[in-house]
């Protein structure tokens, strides 16, 4: 796991680099910010488009080697795009070309880098493992946001190219070495069929639509987005994550605005401000990391925290306020993105991952995409002020109007238990007295025990019956036998009286 964060580190430093440099080439090829824009919005439009069917990709291929291949594709077209620009032959066309390029491939790497760093860790692990890969990312941002200015000042923006081909190339090599958990179940569609139960064959008749998405072990994409919109605590993380990035959370534009406008601060200013957000974001990692289950309504409940908060901050009377503010709104920002990750990741099952992450894909695009201009129409409308009063208004409103028509609907399907039925109270007859217990009859005793009579005594007078003499003149015993040669006084064994 060490190995694999200090990889993402330096990835994340060299992703960050490349988009920073070219965001600059971009602004000096055409002295435009509008194409600027474009050129983001060329990169990120593979993910609307086809971030569904890069899922299915990562559930069909093995994670490891689905991993290297795009790291080693993204690593490919950094240097493509670094030699177009040493050698002077770069265009704007052909850089857009080169930018689509790597947001299909990312469509693939995102989900299957994702998913191979959960298998590192055992699943009670995985909210630290998110947390810690927040870290990094935040950590690479700020290092390759700095490092970029420097590089492109002394060689130029070909330079930051190069450099992010390389970081490609360190994940590529990292990931043969790495080695899954053993309680994180099967990697790849190979060592799920091995693990899995084997089960009899369906009958011809039998039709396969009627197995649900949770159940099917294809690499359909469909069955990926059916998988999504049956489970009604991933269509509500996916709400509340929408509107909250929608109205909340582009504190680059709303704070920007606000302290260099309302609150009369420098561009000094807004880097306090910036730095604030930084170490609230990190801190508030490594709060998230301390996470074991988190749920929808722990999402929830701090996207409503941080709506409040923004509405604060947008009526904030001075900067020392608004920092007071920012750094919680950036905790609470960095917690629910921790937990909601956490959800996203182990709700579906391991086959469908990978499509369920393409699904969200998809939708963060689409939010991602259209969010800023909205903002931005609301922030002429109603000022920068207005739009983060009114944003936190919305996001809190909704999911409090949500929170409650879905306790409304449990009422509903459990009249019992959240509406008792009132029963009349009518008084019982007074109980009639029990009659008196009678007494037990006293105990018979018990007949004395008759006396055993006495073994009558043997008479000493008595003669043995003699012996009739036999034909061959010896005596034979009649009823008794007599002793052979009793001594004076004995008994005889056979119990014969004794012989004088």
């Amino acid at each position: 796991m060490r190995w694999w964060s200090a990889a993402n580190l330096v990835s994340n430093a060299g992703t960050w680099m490349q988009l920073t440099a070219q965001n600059l080439l971009v602004l000096h090829l055409t002295g435009s910010a509008a194409a600027t824009g474009l050129s983001l919005s060329v990169q990120a439009a593979p993910g609307l488009l086809f971030g569904v069917l890069g899922g299915s990709v990562v559930d069909a291929w093995p994670r490891r080697l689905t991993a290297t291949v795009s790291q080693a594709l993204l690593a490919l077209v950094g240097f493509l795009t670094a030699a177009l620009v040493l050698t002077d032959q770069l265009s704007v066309p052909v850089l857009m070309a080169l930018g689509a390029v790597t947001g299909l491939v990312a469509t693939v790497d995102a989900p299957a880098c994702a998913l191979l760093g959960n298998d590192l860790v055992p699943p009670r692990d995985l909210p630290s493992s998110i947390a810690l890969g927040s870290v990094v990312s935040g950590a690479g941002r700020v290092g390759g946001t700095a490092l970029a200015g420097v590089v492109v000042s002394w060689w130029g923006p070909g330079a930051a190219y190069v450099a992010n081909g390389v970081s490609f190339l360190a994940v590529a090599a990292v990931i043969p070495f790495l080695r899954p958990h053993p309680a994180a179940g099967p990697q790849g569609p190979a060592a799920r069929a091995r693990t899995a139960p084997r089960e009899r064959p369906a009958p011809r008749t039998a039709s396969r639509t009627a197995a649900p998405a949770s159940e099917r072990r294809g690499t359909g994409a469909r069955d990926g987005l059916a998988f999504f919109l049956s489970r009604p605590r991933l269509v509500a993380l996916a709400g509340i994550t929408a509107i909250s990035s929608v109205f909340g959370r582009n504190y680059g534009l709303t704070l920007a605005v606000l302290v260099t406008g309302p609150l009369g601060g420098a561009a000094g200013s807004f880097g306090t401000v910036s730095t604030v957000l930084a170490v609230g974001g990190v801190a508030g990692a490594v709060l998230a990391g301390r996470l074991r289950s988190p749920s929808v309504r722990l999402v929830g409940a701090l996207a409503a925290t941080g709506a409040v908060l923004q509405i604060a901050a947008g009526l904030s009377p001075t900067l020392w306020v608004l920092l007071l503010l920012v750094a919680p709104m950036a905790v609470v920002e960095s917690v629910s993105d921790t937990a909601g990750t956490t959800v996203l990741q182990t709700d579906p099952p391991s086959h469908l991952r990978g499509r369920v992450l393409g699904v969200w894909r998809t939708a963060s695009t689409g939010w991602s995409l259209v969010g800023p201009p909205l903002l931005g129409l609301l922030m002429q409308t109603a000022g920068a002020r207005g739009a983060l009063v009114t944003g936190g208004v919305l996001i809190a409103g909704t999911i409090g109007a949500a929170a409650v028509l879905r306790t409304r609907r449990t009422a509903a399907r459990n009249p019992a238990t959240h509406h008792p039925t009132t029963v009349a109270y009518t008084p019982l007859p007074a109980a009639r007295p029990a009659p008196a217990a009678r007494p037990a009859p006293a105990a018979r005793p018990a007949p004395a025990a008759r006396p055993t009579p006495a073994a009558r005594p043997a008479s000493a007078d008595r003669p043995a019956p003699a012996a009739r003499p036999s034909s061959a003149g010896r005596p034979v015993p009649v009823a008794l036998a007599a002793c052979a040669a009793p001594g004076h006084g004995e008994l005889c064994a056979a119990g014969c009286a004794s012989v004088a």
